[in-house]
């Protein structure tokens, strides 16, 4: 049998791209707040093939980054923005971003009339910048860098292979979401290939819970509610819990998982109760609802099944507005 090779699906995106990145020699790495692992995976594989290319890159956050993720080559070099880096860069390549919102918070580095490199896999990217490679299609913005690193020729190390591998894993909860495919198997299997251990990335990325996150979980838990037709169901994470269980922001990603893996729901809500008194809403769905389109009514986005946005709160009444939506949406379905 012919051995089958995984291919872009928009071969001259990825060629835009790739030209672009080859045509600066010093480059600012930017991703969405809050990282997870395809987030970091995808900056710290642009960083890795930069360097191939004899680039200079400086890959800036403003958050605190998640722990979880320290086994990550090059985690260390990940730099908090500074009053320095103002204005500094010219070039700017984003990665994970559906819009240049997601990386406000370091776009004071960025000089103006800078020129922005944008590689994404959320379907509400409007494929800002001078170059974009946006596939709604593709599991990970990994699986698009995975690309982009061949086009370019540069070979893929274990380092390279492991960030790759760490976006894949996750934006496809362990291979386990819809958006897992043929190519997403055969790209994790030649990243196999190149020395990554699996189980060295699972463990951490997708399995390991500090202590604190498991009493999160328990408080979290205790409140949460189904509706009454099973369809969709809510976690709500207030102040006053995170302190009662002394756990860190970082430490509610992933609780909204709980909410999808009722065996009747088809919407799982997290709301996350923000210092500024806003509620982060994550929004996740298992085969029918797209949960992008949801978001969007409240300024948010992502993908069909895996969505976010920021509303105004108290809690109550952030949950009462996005549950009218959740449960109309529903509704409209079962006619």
């Amino acid at each position: 049998m012919t051995q089958w090779q995984p291919s872009p699906r928009d071969a001259e995106a990825v060629k835009r791209v790739s030209r672009a990145l080859a045509s600066a020699s010093s480059w600012l790495i930017v991703t969405h707040e809050r990282p997870d692992g395809d987030a970091l995976g995808s900056a710290l594989a642009m960083a890795h093939i930069l360097t191939a290319l004899g680039k200079e890159w400086t890959f800036l956050v403003a958050e605190p980054l998640p722990e979880r993720f320290q086994f990550l080559p090059m985690y260390q070099q990940i730099r908090h923005i500074s009053e320095t880096d103002y204005g500094a860069y010219h070039d700017v390549v984003a990665v994970d971003c559906a819009d240049e919102q997601r990386f406000e918070a370091v776009s004071k580095a960025v000089a103006a009339n800078a020129r922005v490199i944008n590689i994404d896999h959320h379907q509400t990217n409007p494929q800002y910048g001078e170059a974009s490679c946006v596939d709604a299609e593709a599991a990970a913005t990994c699986e698009l860098i995975y690309h982009v690193a061949l086009e370019l020729s540069v070979p893929i190390d274990v380092d390279l292979a492991k960030c790759l591998y760490t976006g894949i894993l996750t934006d496809t909860g362990g291979f386990s979401y819809p958006n897992t495919t043929r190519a997403v198997h055969q790209i994790a299997a030649e990243l196999l290939e190149c020395g990554v251990q699996p189980y060295d990335i699972a463990e951490p990325a997708l399995e390991a819970r500090t202590r604190s996150q498991m009493t999160l979980l328990q408080l979290a838990l205790r409140d949460m509610f189904i509706s009454p037709d099973g369809r969709y169901a809510f976690i709500s994470v207030n102040r006053k819990m995170l302190e009662e269980a002394g756990a860190s922001e970082d430490d509610v990603e992933g609780l909204v998982g709980f909410a999808r893996s009722v065996e009747t729901v088809e919407v799982g809500v997290l709301l996350r109760e923000r210092p500024d008194g806003k509620v982060k809403a994550s929004l996740r769905s298992k085969r029918r609802v797209d949960v992008a389109v949801i978001a969007q009514q409240f300024g948010g986005g992502g993908h069909a099944r895996a969505a976010g946005c920021v509303l105004e709160g108290p809690l109550p009444m952030a949950r009462q507005r996005i549950e009218a939506v959740v449960s109309s949406v529903l509704e409209a379905m079962s006619v």
